[in-house]
């Protein structure tokens, strides 16, 4: 059976499938792991006053919604995801915080996004372009919608750099690769960057590298494995038993101190021309 990354299709998934993915995109921005790597580039962008930022995919709105809460953010914020169950839970979100005043979320494609040129000052696609269909009709639809002299930013893995630990080195590879092909479309795509962003006239302004590691116990990595480690095996990638051995040892490490987990992420900035 072929790989179907679960966010590329989560319009064909069922309701129990898409609470899961609710789920793990809140855990996961939850998980100082892993906030802290929105809150380095954050800092970074120029946001004036009136500021009009776009987040492409933004799933449950949990970057958007930390974005809102920040004393130095004054602006207004929209997202849009393909989604509706993930919209109507990031309105849902949004409301509870008290925060949906200065954000907006609709339902809307990546690949054709219905916005005039020139609309935002930044755009954002957090861990998004790992997933699309076509990453470069992405950008090139998020070089479109923000102004001349205004900031793309794409934050992703590399997530043929996943690995965990297990004691059979050899399966344990294997089980790495089964992973990034079950979940993500375009595994490697952050590794594309620097030649495509140039051809859609934005100009790298900084980039950067950040491990994300969890030595010992886990959290950020753990709900990865119990989220998707199901899609391995309903693809049929490796033998549902020697999966279960693994994933067995992954919860036994977590639970005896021994536990490891890797994986590389990269933030680029880039300035429409």
């Amino acid at each position: 059976m072929a790989t179907r990354d679960p966010h590329r299709f989560v319009n064909e998934l069922d309701e129990a499938a898409l609470e899961r993915l609710i789920a793990r995109l809140e855990s996961r921005a939850q998980d100082a792991v892993f906030a802290r790597l929105f809150d380095k580039y954050v800092v970074r962008l120029p946001l004036p006053p009136s500021a009009r930022v776009l987040e492409v995919g933004c799933g449950t709105g949990a970057m958007l919604r930390s974005l809102a809460r920040r004393d130095d953010f004054t602006g207004k914020a929209l997202g849009v995801d393909q989604c509706s169950h993930f919209i109507e839970a990031a309105s849902q979100f949004a409301q509870a915080e008290n925060i949906s005043d200065r954000l907006t979320f609709k339902v809307g494609d990546a690949h054709c996004l219905d916005f005039p040129p020139a609309t935002f000052d930044v755009v954002i696609a957090h861990t998004l372009i790992s997933h699309v269909t076509e990453p470069a009709m992405v950008l090139s639809e998020m070089a479109r919608v923000v102004r001349p002299g205004g900031t793309v930013v794409i934050f992703d893995g590399d997530y043929a750099s996943l690995t965990y630990a297990f004691p059979d080195h050899g399966f344990g590879h294997q089980m790495d690769v089964a992973l990034a092909s079950a979940t993500f479309n375009n595994p490697r795509i952050m590794r594309d960057l620097p030649r495509l962003l140039p051809e859609l006239g934005l100009k790298l302004t900084a980039a950067w590298g950040d491990a994300v590691v969890e030595i010992g116990n886990g959290s950020y990595f753990k709900s990865f494995v119990e989220t998707y480690v199901p899609y391995v095996m309903q693809a049929g990638l490796l033998p549902a038993q020697a999966v279960d051995v693994w994933l067995n040892e992954q919860r036994q490490a977590m639970e005896n101190g021994t536990f490891f987990a890797a994986c590389n992420y990269y933030t680029y900035l880039a300035r429409r021309t």
